[in-house]
């Protein structure tokens, strides 16, 4: 087998991801600016927040980590994964952590919050991919899939404890799917499975707003008024906005009918003013660097950056898929934001930073030869 090292980072990925973030940019400042004006008297407040604390920063780690060898993160997931429990810690400490709807996940340094569990995502892949890729025997239970699964228990508890169910479900599917690709015994996917079943019905049983939450999902014309309000105020966005939409700006929902415009509800404004046309189009390109990404990670030239890119490319795909899946009443609402369009410096700083860590792997193009 020979490696060989390409003069650049896979042109059509980088050209998908600057057709999405561009895109998100202009959407969030269009479905962004009344709620911005009527908060903090500046129309443009969450997208210069946007790019001062996210596409900024995180376009400087993009062009680092692209050029920094991936299997550098091999050598300091460790260190990484520690960093990222403190990190988690931070939320449960008064003064530091703050409390947003109903959850612990958020910490406040110098006037500016920031959300741990989305660090906490990456450092999860990097590890996972580590331990998986170090030769241990994954079909034995004792010595070598148990002590995978210790490993990453503290995150999930951490995460669980905030609480917040939407990060937890998507670093419960990176973990599968990582897991998956590493061939672990089904038997063991199966009973990983039942006790993630019952971790969720657990955490739905000690919070009431979780059942209305999957009550609403299953009725949503039950309670249009109270906790029914915000998909119903959805659907009405989605409806609107017909085949062609009505026009970029000219959303009616935005102007403080439908909640967090800015944030996880920002698919129903792209609904609402370029239509399902190119709502589609968005859920296509999506896709399409999803599929782009897995065709890196089945080009890398070992197991740790075939399973650390896979794993970055499932959490954005599957993230996105669970905003919109959740925006058009296809599950649950969970509050997880939509990937490089919804409001989020922290969201969109690590991801790019997972990105520029993708685009590095994607430089190495493994060749066999007989």
């Amino acid at each position: 087998m020979s490696v060989t090292v390409q003069k650049s980072a896979d042109r059509m990925f980088l050209l998908l991801i600057a057709i999405l973030v561009i895109f998100g940019l202009v959407m969030l400042a269009s479905a962004s600016s009344p709620v911005g004006y009527a908060r903090f008297g500046d129309t443009y407040y969450f997208i210069k927040k946007q790019l001062l604390f996210g596409l900024l920063p995180g376009m400087v780690l993009f062009l680092v980590l692209g050029h920094m060898d991936y299997r550098w993160w091999k050598k300091f997931g460790g260190l990484i994964y520690f960093a990222s429990l403190v990190f988690l810690i931070l939320v449960f400490i008064p003064g530091i952590g703050l409390i947003l709807n109903n959850s612990r996940s958020w910490v406040q340094f110098f006037g500016h919050s920031t959300q741990p569990a989305e660090f906490a995502k990456l450092a999860i892949i990097i590890i996972l991919a580590k331990l998986l890729a170090d030769g241990r025997d994954i079909k034995d239970w004792k010595n070598g899939l148990a002590p995978v699964l210790a490993v990453l228990a503290p995150a999930l508890l951490l995460v669980g404890a905030q609480p917040d169910v939407g990060t937890l479900s998507i670093l419960v599917v990176i973990i599968f799917a990582m897991l998956y690709a590493a061939r672990i015994p089904k038997i063991y996917l199966l009973m990983l499975g039942l006790v993630g079943v019952v971790g969720f019905a657990a955490l739905m049983a000690v919070a009431p707003y979780r059942v209305q939450r999957l009550t609403t999902f299953l009725h949503p014309e039950l309670d249009p008024k109270g906790v029914g309000y915000q998909i119903n105020q959805a659907f009405l966005a989605v409806g609107s906005g017909g085949v062609l939409g009505l026009g970029l700006g000219h959303s009616r929902q935005k102007f403080q009918y439908l909640p967090e415009v800015q944030a996880d509800s920002i698919f129903a404004i792209v609904a609402e003013e370029t239509g399902f046309i190119i709502s589609v189009g968005v859920i296509i390109l999506i896709s399409f660097i999803g599929l782009r990404g897995l065709k890196i990670a089945r080009g890398a030239p070992d197991e740790f950056g075939y399973l650390l890119a896979l794993g970055i490319m499932v959490w954005f795909v599957w993230q996105s898929f669970l905003n919109i899946g959740s925006i058009i009443g296809l599950m649950p609402l969970t509050g997880v934001p939509l990937p490089f369009l919804s409001h989020g410096g922290s969201a969109m700083l690590v991801l790019l930073a997972a990105f520029g860590i993708v685009a590095n792997i994607s430089k190495f193009n493994k060749q066999l030869s007989c």
